[in-house]
Formats: structure tokens, C-alpha cells, sequence
């Protein structure tokens, strides 16, 4: 299959789904964080060049912000608009499970997440349902593919669990979102756009959060060899 034809899917279908009339977003337009998010959603497409397909949209993943905080970002460089929504991180780069992401990997079985530019896919239905295929422009995300990183809807993802548990679960890599703010990517981040994830810290007056820092283990496999196969089966990710 080639690229075009994975983005197909995401055009073919998008205005066919149901999009909620309103969403748990946090609507952020025209404060100082947003023009430095304009900039790096700029940025982000120049790299993608003629892989894109629409210049409207851009999300942009702040992993420097706790999982508690509406921490991805979808850049409207149209309408100059930013709306933020809840996403999760790999359970490899937060291993002791407390909201934080310590560490980017690229590395197989890491279930880590990956530093980087993404293009993204058409929508397909898988292991996690109704998923967006992304692929990674950088080195540091071009196993993006091969490690089947996607963007996908999750029930740890919902602000329920947020407020259930004090933070959301943890995905294998992928950027998991509740059902509502996942349909929305679906229409408006799949088919040829772009994402970008970095540990950013910016907060919404424009200042910047500085994240607790751990030293990465010298083998990030390690982090996953010892995990229970059945929780794993059962409950990817939450553990």
C-alpha cells in the first residue's frame, strides 16, 4: 500500500462521523503560548513539504506538561485558533506512573513515546479500533511505522479516569485520546497533516514548565521485559 492510498481513508470518510456538539477542550485563542505554537506548526509542515495534503490544521504534542493537563494542541493557522485536549504517553518513558514523561525513545519494544514530526495517515481499523497511521520524518520518531505508533481512541484517555485516578493511563508509544477529542482528530489532523511532539513546557501565558528529570536507563528495553503478559493482553498500556 502506498501513501497516498493510506491517506485516502481519512478524506473518504471524515465527514461521515459524528462529531459531539461539544467537547471537554480548552480553548486558547490569541494568548502568548499560541504564537509560539503557530511558529512550530509552521516549522512542522515545511518539514512534511508535499507529503500534506491540507495547510489547516497542525497538532502539536506538549510532553513537557504533566498527563493531568490538556497538553495536545490542535493549531487552526487558519482561523489563528488553538484548541488544547487531554493525550497520553508511552508507559516506557513513565515507568513509576506519575503524569510525568521522562524520557523520548525510539527504540523497538521500548514502549516509549518518540520526539518528533509525524505525517499522518488515512484511518484504519485495528488492534485499537479505528486508528491514524503515522510515519516519522525525524530520527528520532522513523520508527514511527514499524512500531505501529498511531493516534487512537482509549478509555484511560478519558477525562473520567483523569478524575478517577489523578492521571491518565499510560499507551505502548501511541497518542491515545477519549472518544470525542480522538473523532475530531480524525476529521481534522488525518489524511496527509501533521503532528509534533516535543517536551515543550509551554504554559498558556507563555512561560515554561521545567519537567522532573530522570537519568534514562542505558537499556530502555529492560523497562518492559519483566511486565505480567496477561495485564499486558488485557489492559495494553495501563499498568
Amino acid at each position: 500500500m502506498n501513501r497516498r492510498d493510506l491517506i485516502k481513508g481519512t478524506l473518504a470518510a471524515g465527514a461521515a462521523l459524528a462529531v459531539p456538539a461539544r467537547l471537554p477542550a480548552q480553548v486558547r485563542a490569541g494568548l502568548p503560548r499560541d504564537a509560539k505554537l503557530a511558529e512550530i506548526a509552521k516549522r512542522a509542515q515545511a518539514k512534511a513539504g508535499d507529503m500534506l495534503w491540507a495547510n489547516d490544521y497542525v497538532g502539536i504534542a506538549d510532553f513537557g506538561l504533566k498527563s493531568t493537563e490538556p497538553r495536545f494542541h490542535f493549531v487552526n493557522l487558519e482561523a489563528g485558533e488553538v484548541k488544547s485536549y487531554l493525550v497520553t504517553h508511552g508507559d516506557g518513558s513513565d515507568p513509576e506512573h506519575d503524569g510525568w514523561l521522562n524520557w523520548f525513545s525510539n527504540v523497538h519494544g521500548s514502549h516509549c513515546t518518540s520526539k518528533g514530526t509525524y505525517a499522518t495517515f488515512g484511518w484504519y481499523t485495528g488492534r485499537y479500533g479505528t486508528s491514524i497511521r503515522l510515519e516519522g520524518l525525524d530520527a528520532t520518531n522513523s520508527n514511527a511505522l514499524d512500531r505501529a505508533i498511531v493516534m487512537h481512541r482509549a478509555n484511560y484517555a478519558e477525562r473520567q479516569h483523569l478524575e478517577k485516578w489523578g492521571r491518565l493511563g499510560r499507551s505502548n508509544g501511541c497518542f491515545a485520546m477519549g472518544d470525542a477529542e480522538f473523532k475530531l482528530a480524525l476529521l481534522q489532523l488525518g489524511g496527509g497533516r501533521v503532528i509534533h511532539a516535543d517536551s515543550l513546557g509551554l504554559q498558556a501565558d507563555g512561560t515554561v514548565v521545567t519537567p522532573p528529570t530522570i537519568d534514562e536507563p542505558a537499556d530502555i528495553e529492560i523497562l518492559q521485559r519483566d511486565l505480567p503478559t496477561g495485564i499486558e493482553q488485557s489492559n495494553p498500556g495501563v499498568y
